[in-house]
């Protein structure tokens, strides 16, 4: 399974979190059902928290948000 890497930035930290939004919840929530704080998913995001932890948290915020399903039907 391939999984989609983006940049992380303020842009998709804005995608991610507007994605929760439009599923009907919203990053927050996600954080505290998932045992993270919404500053780490904030920092992963926007890469100031970057390293092995970050990247994995990230990856799991694009996956769950459905950020990377948007962009792959859209390729």
């Amino acid at each position: 399974m391939n999984s989609y890497q983006p940049q992380p930035g303020p842009d998709l930290y804005n995608k991610v979190r507007g994605s929760f939004v439009s599923n009907g919840t919203s990053l927050g929530k996600w954080c505290r059902e998932n045992g993270s704080s919404i500053q780490a998913a904030k920092s992963c995001l926007t890469g100031t928290w970057n390293g092995p932890k970050g990247r994995e948290l990230r990856q799991r915020l694009i996956e769950a948000s459905g950020v990377a399903d948007s962009v792959r039907s859209a390729a």
